[in-house]
């Protein structure tokens, strides 16, 4: 996979190109391009331009970083002052907010340019970005497919080379999927690694920010641009990572212990585990001890989250009632009447279906039952994953059971597309970091993502071996022909 990042620092810094020229290549790439992919639901270009001058201004001063004057986008569940920022839902129509997230915080003091918003699943609860109000974004690698959710937009953009990199969220692999699908890097780091500050919450103790770019070097830059403790967020951690993206490539894999847990490989496609299988042998023939381990808790994790994210979501979105913000039903006799049809017709079916199972699981009589066994088996989950990297260093697992499903999927009930998080969940559970990087395509061409997972605050050691890996070539997923071409 090509580095995109660095290449333009440097085109920038040389004065081979301006950002405002840079940033204009890219607004024409997103005329030309978006109809076909549907990636971005809104546009920030005046903003762009004027991010791209001051970004100038600091290049020629000296000053800067090496995300200075490139393009990037936003999920559009995380906040920018003042523009428009609506979950891609009904209920959020028109929803501008007047504060900056930390991340984009922190991008735009070193002097990163945002071009946009990018789809998304209705308040990021899905796995294809198909309950978008805006409509679903298609896979750039074959547009008769998802991108995956519910980051897909993002996934598309920097696909497409629209976007030179995005942030999503990821609550149960709405980084990493969709990653997957469009052949991409996803990074879904350590849970209060990054400041959720100005992310539009759906599980609180299971969101986190993460990055979308094409290659391992990218994304460990943007990570290191937006980790950090952040008085805002009192779940942020102040770990000290070093400067990872100036030391990738030093570590060897010799030696590295690869866990490998057959629980992570039961019903899963035969391609996909073949792919991700010959991926770890070539690990093993350049010198790391691979580890058969066992982890029977992993059944566990599906229903674990459901019933955990669903409970948050419920009472997340117990503020949208139409009196503060966005959208608000026309007809009503009076204030109970309005809330309840401002949340019927603002919320798609999916938001409604989680909400419901959620104030199930939290109502009285069912909260034993449920809520609080659920919250108990997270803390085995937690438990079994601390044990397991006191004797591997990395887990390697497919990021999906599945490569890209073909839109509007006949015969997906909801269950049949809960089940396709089932390799995800479980790091969102316990709150390791893990990262999605392109093996190779399968026999119909779509990209096979693999899944490479640590410990706690190990970015470092994930995008140590995501880098090795992506360095032996052994990819087969070719970089994207289109977007913007330099």
């Amino acid at each position: 996979m090509r580095e995109i990042i660095a290449p333009l620092s440097q085109m920038l810094k040389s004065g081979e190109i301006s950002s405002v020229e840079l940033t204009n290549k890219y607004i024409k790439a997103i005329e030309n391009d978006n109809p076909k992919y549907n990636a971005y639901v809104s546009t920030t270009f005046d903003k762009a331009l004027e991010n791209a001058k001051t970004a100038d201004k600091l290049i020629a001063e000296g000053k800067g970083s090496t995300l200075t004057g490139i393009p990037m986008t936003l999920k559009d569940n995380i906040c920018s002052d003042g523009d428009l920022t609506t979950c891609c839902s009904k209920i959020l129509e028109g929803f501008r907010p007047y504060y900056d997230s930390t991340v984009w915080t922190k991008l735009k003091a070193q002097g990163a340019v945002m071009l946009g918003k990018t789809n998304m699943d209705e308040f990021a609860m899905g796995s294809t970005s198909e309950t978008s109000v805006y409509g679903a974004p298609l896979n750039p690698r074959n547009t008769n497919h998802v991108t995956g959710g519910s980051s897909g937009g993002v996934a598309a953009a920097v696909c497409a080379n629209i976007a030179a990199y995005g942030l999503g969220s990821d609550t149960g692999g709405s980084v990493r999927q969709p990653a997957s699908f469009c052949g991409i890097v996803g990074l879904k780091p350590t849970y209060g690694a990054v400041s959720r500050y100005g992310l539009i919450a759906y599980g609180s103790s299971l969101d986190q920010i993460g990055v979308l770019a094409n290659s391992v070097k990218d994304t460990a830059t943007v990570f290191d641009a937006i980790r950090g403790v952040d008085e805002h967020d009192q779940t942020s951690v102040d770990f000290d990572f070093g400067n990872i993206s100036d030391t990738l490539g030093q570590t060897d894999v010799k030696g590295l212990k690869i866990g490998i847990a057959k629980e992570y490989f039961e019903g899963i496609n035969e391609e996909i585990k073949d792919a991700i299988l010959g991926a770890v042998k070539e690990f093993e023939k350049n010198g790391a001890e691979i580890v058969d381990i066992s982890l029977p808790v992993l059944q566990q994790a599906l229903p674990v989250y459901y019933i955990i994210a669903c409970a948050e979501a419920s009472s997340n979105l117990g503020r949208y009632d139409g009196i503060r913000y966005g959208y608000r039903a026309k007809d009503f006799n009076d204030v109970e009447e309005m809330i309840l049809k401002t949340r019927t017709e603002g919320f798609g079916d999916e938001v409604k279906r989680r909400i419901m199972l959620g104030t199930y699981v939290l109502s009285s009589g069912y909260y034993d039952a449920y809520y609080k066994k659920a919250c108990l088996l997270r803390q085995n989950l937690i438990a079994d994953f601390d044990d397991i990297f006191n004797t591997c260093d990395v887990l390697i697992a497919p990021t999906a059971p599945n490569t890209a499903f073909e839109l509007g999927f006949e015969g997906a009930s909801p269950v049949d597309m809960y089940l396709s998080d089932i390799a995800t969940v479980p790091i969102n559970i316990t709150g390791v970091p893990a990262i999605s990087v392109p093996v190779k395509n399968d026999k119909a061409g779509l990209p096979i993502g693999m899944q490479i997972i640590g410990k706690k605050f190990d970015e470092k050691k994930i995008l140590d071996v995501a880098y090795f890996y992506e360095k032996l070539n052994k990819s087969e997923v070719e970089d994207f022909e289109g977007g913007v071409t330099l």
